[in-house]
């Protein structure tokens, strides 16, 4: 049975996966290292883009991706504490960018969210195990 593209509930099987691929994660590729092949797959797919995307194409978004991250990583350290990147400099990049901005908040709130709730989690475990 052939599955219809437009239908929702189809599967995955024929999409390529980074452990069908010869080399495993992060491997060297024409001497850099590929961390995001696998994500930015799926994303692309997500978006509307072919089960298995250009390899070309992949590669390209990883390298404007990696840039992106280097590049605001020096920033950061050059803005606070020489050599040094804390919350504080990555707030203050993004500040003029709304939508960097938004989300850079929701993600640090999550976070504060996580650790508050793993810590409930910890002394509920530790009162129950002291019993």
């Amino acid at each position: 049975m052939t599955e219809n593209p437009e239908d929702p509930n189809r599967s995955f099987e024929g999409f390529e996966d980074d452990e069908d691929r010869e080399e495993p994660i992060g491997e060297i590729d024409g001497g850099r290292r590929r961390y995001f092949s696998k994500e930015l797959r799926c994303m692309l797919y997500g978006f509307g883009d072919d089960k298995n995307p250009y390899t070309e194409t992949v590669d390209f978004l990883e390298d404007l991706v990696l840039e992106f991250i280097t590049e605001m990583t020096h920033k950061a350290m050059d803005i606070g504490r020489q050599g040094r990147v804390q919350v504080e400099d990555i707030i203050f990049l993004v500040r003029k960018h709304p939508r960097m901005y938004a989300r850079v908040r929701e993600l640090l709130t999550m976070n504060e969210e996580l650790k508050k709730a793993r810590k409930a989690f910890d002394e509920v475990k530790y009162v129950q195990g002291s019993k």
